[in-house]
């Protein structure tokens, strides 16, 4: 992996991938930022309250204190699934139903603002291989990056570390942490549980499988397999 000037902000969601990304930032850069970004979509609440209990249960000094941020969403996405969770993608839906057009630049917006007032020197994020979305390739990140250090008149860096994993790989990297305190569901349950049947939970169920880990996940209905 490449190694980056600290302090590096790390876009967590709480999920695993970025879950796993926040702790190998902290050890290689020495300084990691996690920043959580609300937009108003219905999991943060649930994700949010897994992040801090995977930062607790981690206890790595070199992590700062979450930073939370707000870009809310609501006057453009309106009554879309993200917002209301009415019509979230199923078990067997394809990655592509998972699309939010412009998430990473809504994203990386306003922490790109911050990371200039703050010296924050790279911004990195936990996009996958076979990630379809178009704000999610080097190409776009580069270019972003590019263009908000002039902007700003600050260098910053934006990278997506991980994009040559699959998640199974992601959760081999990471087995020794509390993976399980990690959420990736795109219908969390009132006390934060994970649903078991949106295509989220589905592709998590497979990576653990995938990398040959036992699956700690708590699932409020129990996975298809």
């Amino acid at each position: 992996m490449a190694s980056f000037l600290p302090p590096v902000a790390v876009l967590c969601s709480g999920g695993l991938d970025s879950a796993v990304l926040l702790v190998e930032m902290a050890t290689t850069a020495g300084d990691a930022v996690p920043v959580f970004v609300r937009a108003g979509h219905v999991w943060e609440t649930a994700e949010r309250a897994a992040l801090d209990r995977f930062v607790a249960a981690v206890g790595d000094a070199r992590i700062r204190p979450v930073r939370d941020l707000a870009v809310p969403m609501h006057d453009v996405l309106g009554s879309r699934w993200p917002m209301t969770g009415d019509g979230f993608p199923e078990w067997d839906a394809p990655d592509q139903a998972n699309e939010i057009r412009g998430r990473n630049l809504v994203l990386l917006a306003k922490t790109l603002v911050v990371a200039a007032m703050e010296s924050w020197r790279t911004i990195v994020l936990a996009s996958l291989r076979g990630n379809p979305f178009p704000d999610a390739t080097p190409s776009f990140l580069d270019k972003l990056g590019t263009a908000a250090s002039e902007g700003l008149a600050a260098p910053i860096t934006i990278a997506a570390p991980y994009r040559s994993l699959t998640k199974a790989d992601v959760i081999r990297r990471g087995a020794r942490l509390p993976l399980a305190l990690t959420m990736s569901c795109a219908r969390p349950t009132a006390d934060g549980r994970h649903c078991g049947v949106c295509n989220k939970c589905r592709e998590r169920t497979e990576a653990f499988a995938a990398a040959g880990v036992d699956d700690p996940t708590q699932y409020d209905r129990r996975p298809a397999r």
